[in-house]
């Protein structure tokens, strides 16, 4: 397929490296992840954006043993080795305190008193605004050269205990990160027509 109905689209070794032969690992090879590249994810993942650029998404990179030992106890059987064996876990995670910052992120306007005494608005647009930052978080990572193991299947309460008790920071899903295993992937599950999930009107 020719990518390039919209104009102007990157080359089609971007497309397939971050989108159509990118896959969801699940083994790993024995390559450490760099802090450096931790960084680099970060900092491509927060130019996506934001409803008034609110930034609500925190992560904690688990990368020591001792610190991947502390979730252990809250992941599904299944979701233990291929975590576990993972140069990092990712928690990503959202502030409902996101709101406190907004006078430097969006100075624009007072946005921070759209969102002061309205828990529901504030856990709502940090749930959906930290899920968006996460998505971008994968394709961040994808495109650094970076293979991704998205998940949830964890014990959501159990984790914000563990790792953010005593913060307003509550777990959305995790994802392992390194540079993936091919002898660990299932075959590609298959993916809908345009019609089955789109409408043009």
């Amino acid at each position: 397929m020719a990518w390039d109905a919209c104009g102007n689209p990157v080359d089609e070794v971007a497309l397939r490296q971050i989108f159509l032969d990118a896959r969801t690992y699940n083994g790993w090879l024995d390559r450490p992840v760099s802090d450096d590249c931790l960084r680099q994810i970060v900092d491509l993942m927060k130019m996506g954006p934001t409803s008034a650029n609110c930034q609500p998404i925190r992560i904690r990179f688990l990368k020591s043993r001792e610190a991947k030992e502390r979730l252990r106890p809250f992941l599904m059987e299944g979701n233990v080795e291929k975590t576990m064996s993972a140069p990092v876990v990712a928690i990503l995670a959202h502030d409902l305190e996101f709101h406190e910052r907004l006078p430097r992120y969006f100075p624009h306007t007072d946005a921070k008193s759209w969102f002061e005494g309205n828990p529901p608005l504030i856990e709502e647009t940090a749930f959906r605004n930290g899920t968006l930052q996460a998505a971008y978080f994968i394709l961040a990572a994808r495109a650094l050269g970076l293979d991704c193991g998205p998940m949830s299947g964890f014990d959501q309460d159990g984790v914000n205990r563990e790792f953010f008790t005593g913060t307003s920071i509550r777990a959305n899903f995790l994802c392992n990160l390194g540079y993936g295993d091919p002898t660990s992937l299932f075959e590609r599950s298959p993916r809908p027509e345009f019609e089955e999930i789109a409408e043009i009107l």
